[in-house]
């Protein structure tokens, strides 16, 4: 767990002459970290803010979908990023039954499903449609998946959303979990650098879309609502497109009044966090680090955050 205060000294002391709608209380905000640098980065921007009304603030690392239990016993205040096609049953039995609030959107415009180099349609041809991948697994095998096609799958306890999908539409691919986001985009970026072979379930927004091309594999029914559910060859949807939630405890709003208002109004754009999580992934730089130079230099951007939790 890491603690931080930023209110000290004479910011301080400026900052208790002022009346904020809900005063800052003596347990710090519990802000959930999950496994993936945007999401870092959306935690740290609403504590950077949290910390501006005068509270204290504690990021504690949880699994994607252990998670949930924890923010509805309120062990865990709140997760600014919640990506909702990837949540299991916990989090909407959570949401139904009043434990899990959904604040409203992040505001990010998120996508999900499986990519590949544009390189791999001379081996594969009829890509993007993922008909084609029946007929050119070979192409994308492995020596330890072979004849079958390798897919680097989400870290294990990120779900088995692709796992279920090569099952239900008898797709001849062997999934492999990613051992975590930094592993799947070395492997990414190292395999497009040799021009090797490569099928990834990935998501947008990332930096990783801004140094390197891919394209994105197509479904049947494109633009249509996904039933990830009962799938089957000639009538696979894929992915289900997620939305981007901001959530917390039930309890949270008459805790945290200030807060709560702050986050209602909280929003993140594609642009913004993939800039920032280039500027951690890429160019080694501490996320607490980042966020604060963003804070320096867009007031004009969380400004209007702040004035609604006044």
């Amino acid at each position: 767990m890491t603690f931080r205060n930023s209110l000290k000294g004479g910011l301080l002391a400026a900052t208790s002459t002022l009346v904020l709608a809900g005063a800052a209380t003596a347990e710090p905000i519990k802000i959930a970290i999950n496994e993936w640098t945007g999401q870092h980065i959306s935690a740290n921007i609403a504590g950077a803010m949290f910390e501006k009304l005068g509270h204290e603030v504690e990021f504690i690392t949880a699994g994607a979908v252990p998670q949930f239990a924890a923010i509805a016993d309120g062990s865990i205040d709140l997760n600014p990023e919640i990506w909702t096609n990837n949540v299991g049953d916990i989090y909407p039995n959570a949401v139904e039954a009043g434990d899990i609030i959904v604040v409203g959107q992040l505001g990010l415009e998120p996508r999900e499903g499986w990519l590949y180099p544009p390189y791999m349609e001379e081996l594969c041809p009829g890509l993007p449609a993922y008909e084609a991948l029946y007929d050119c697994a070979q192409a994308f095998a492995a020596a330890d998946t072979f004849p079958n096609g390798r897919l680097i799958t989400y870290p294990a306890d990120w779900g088995t959303r692709s796992s279920d999908l090569v099952e239900a539409i008898d797709m001849p691919f062997r999934p492999v979990p990613g051992g975590s986001e930094g592993a799947m985009m070395a492997e990414l970026t190292s395999a497009i650098a040799a021009e090797q072979p490569i099928l990834m379930m990935m998501w947008a927004p990332h930096w990783v879309h801004a140094e390197v091309e891919t394209n994105w594999v197509e479904w049947d029914n494109a633009g249509a609502e996904c039933d990830e559910s009962g799938q089957a060859r000639g009538a696979a949807c894929g992915f289900a497109q997620a939305s981007v939630e901001k959530i917390t405890s039930s309890g949270f709003a008459d805790t945290y009044p200030d807060a709560m208002a702050l986050l209602g109004a909280m929003s993140i754009s594609n642009d913004i966090q993939n800039a920032l999580i280039l500027e951690v992934d890429q160019n080694g730089r501490d996320v607490e680090e980042v966020v604060a130079e963003w804070v320096e230099a867009n007031a004009d951007t969380w400004q209007p955050w702040v004035d609604a939790a006044n």
